[in-house]
């Protein structure tokens, strides 16, 4: 009888079905080290993606079983996973570190979902790894609440991301600025590797791995590639504009990283590893969300060059592969490196036209967005706002009013005057009904975003009480961020005045 009780269990964990095939487990050991997951005292799950876990063919009622928790957090052998530390180097706030790696973090495996893609399982805040440098691997539940509700914000907003499985809690006591709760978040993405993976091997003359590193991308997430002439200078391209589309969605929804480090860049133009991450309330071109970043390398507006950087990084890295001709190879990388700022700007400026509501181009698009970011600059919300344009009429004539509702929030309303006044002349060149219009902005213009206050009222409910119901609510909320969820808009509101006292660090 306990046998099959015993049985009945493991299957209703779902996870001893899942289809592990652990490909990045097989390269040899300099990419990785062997690890397991220290158990937390008290684990247990806080809130389960179902949307996520449905790719995967896991419920929440599986979810929230003993069994479940005790696979991921190294109570029980999760059966057919290979954990493994990544190692990975990278330049941090500008300075080249050569050893990184995942210091709290483990790869379980590879799996493949209802469809046959295959996803890395990755575990955050799993104990301490041979790259732990000296630190206790752990995750506090304050940050691993802010990158589970982050990534999937992020993937609502329709911008490359990593995603969270689900939200381990515990009564562990982890040491950052004060005691505070410890927790698990398990990731998934295509892949986990970053500029820094090429670094490692580039900086210590081991081009034999850098060489099997860009052979592991070529015959997996890169397949495409594979076959062209030259594949591992059109994988670079293919990064570079990876890269550049996303930091300009980045820009355009106002959402500052806070730590552009070569080591949290993906290869796959994936938004990875969420720290002290923000969305911009007002509008602030040079806002710094991240308070150990004490000279502003990485605000608001720096965060274009520093993924062009970052990119130089990663091309210097992969020199060897290109050509065995130095010169000839730094040629070849710099005429891809090249293409940053164009990719960069053609996004960013398509971004720009569809936030304002326009189809096509003219000439003086670009100043006339520029001039209304000058204007709001440090005085108008990023998000209410463009998201409030759309019902603002293009003839004054309208019987719905002449002003936009944030007008009185500009330093400057006679330059917004002015500027609307632009704006209106610029509209009814195109000749698009005002009802099009609107309904095409609330497409680009979300409603929702993540907002410090919210996440902070989610983590001040889950450490004081245990309740993870506001974690859950904001998971749903946004998930949908451009739709206007009646019973939700109180969301959408101007964030309280305490909002402002927030501060972000690295351990956020």
């Amino acid at each position: 009888m306990s046998s099959i009780l015993e049985s009945e269990q493991k299957c209703a964990t779902g996870l001893d079905a899942l289809l592990f095939e652990n490909r990045y487990a097989r390269l040899p050991a300099p990419f990785f080290r062997a690890a397991v997951p220290h158990p937390l005292v008290g684990a247990h799950m806080a809130s389960f993606n179902v949307e996520l876990g449905a790719l995967l063919g896991l419920t929440a009622e599986a979810a929230f079983q003993r069994a479940f928790v005790d696979q991921l957090t190294g109570v029980s052998e999760l059966p057919a996973a290979q954990p493994v530390a990544m190692a990975y180097a990278g330049h941090q706030f500008g300075h080249f570190v050569p050893q990184l790696g995942d210091g709290r973090a483990l790869l379980l495996g590879q799996v493949r979902d209802k469809q046959q893609q295959l996803w890395d399982l990755h575990l955050k805040g799993s104990g301490s790894t041979h790259f732990s440098r000296g630190s206790d691997g752990r995750a506090v539940l304050r940050s691993s609440i802010r990158e589970y509700l982050c990534s999937e914000a992020m993937f609502g907003l329709g911008i490359p991301t990593t995603r969270a499985l689900c939200l381990i809690a515990s009564r562990e006591q982890v040491y950052r600025e004060r005691a505070e709760p410890g927790a698990m978040l398990l990731r998934m993405a295509q892949s986990h590797i970053r500029f820094g993976s090429f670094e490692f091997f580039y900086h210590r003359g081991d081009y034999d791995n850098l060489r099997r590193l860009g052979r592991y991308l070529l015959e997996g997430e890169f397949l495409h590639l594979r076959d062209t002439p030259a594949p591992y200078l059109a994988l670079f391209g293919e990064v570079v504009t990876r890269t550049a589309k996303l930091i300009a969605q980045w820009q355009g929804v106002g959402f500052c990283h806070g730590v552009m480090n070569s080591d949290n860049m993906s290869i796959l133009g994936l938004t990875l590893d969420y720290g002290p991450f923000a969305f911009l309330d007002v509008y602030e071109k040079g806002h710094i969300c991240n308070h150990s970043d004490h000279q502003g390398r990485y605000a608001f507006q720096n965060q274009p060059e520093m993924a062009h950087f970052d990119l130089a990084c990663l091309a210097t890295a992969m020199l060897p592969l290109i050509d065995d001709d130095n010169e000839a190879a730094v040629t070849l990388m710099r005429e891809q490196l090249a293409q940053y700022w164009p990719q960069f700007n053609a996004t960013y400026r398509s971004i720009a036209r569809s936030k304002l509501g326009l189809m096509e181009c003219e000439k003086g698009d670009l100043e006339l967005w520029q001039q209304l970011l000058e204007l709001m600059d440090e005085q108008v919300d990023y998000t209410r706002f463009f998201r409030a344009l759309g019902a603002v009429p293009s003839s004054t004539s309208s019987t719905q009013g002449t002003h936009h509702p944030q007008r009185n929030e500009f330093s400057d309303p006679l330059g917004f005057d002015l500027w609307m006044y632009e704006y209106r002349q610029r509209l009814q060149r195109e000749g698009r009904s005002d009802e099009a219009r609107r309904t095409a902005m609330a497409l680009v213009n979300p409603k929702y975003i993540l907002r410090n206050y919210m996440a902070e009222t989610a983590i001040r409910a889950a450490e004081e009480c245990g309740d993870y119901s506001e974690v859950d609510r904001l998971l749903s909320l946004l998930r949908n961020p451009f739709c206007e969820q009646p019973e939700m808009a109180h969301y959408a509101a101007s964030p309280p005045l305490w909002a402002k006292a927030l501060q972000l660090s690295c351990s956020s």
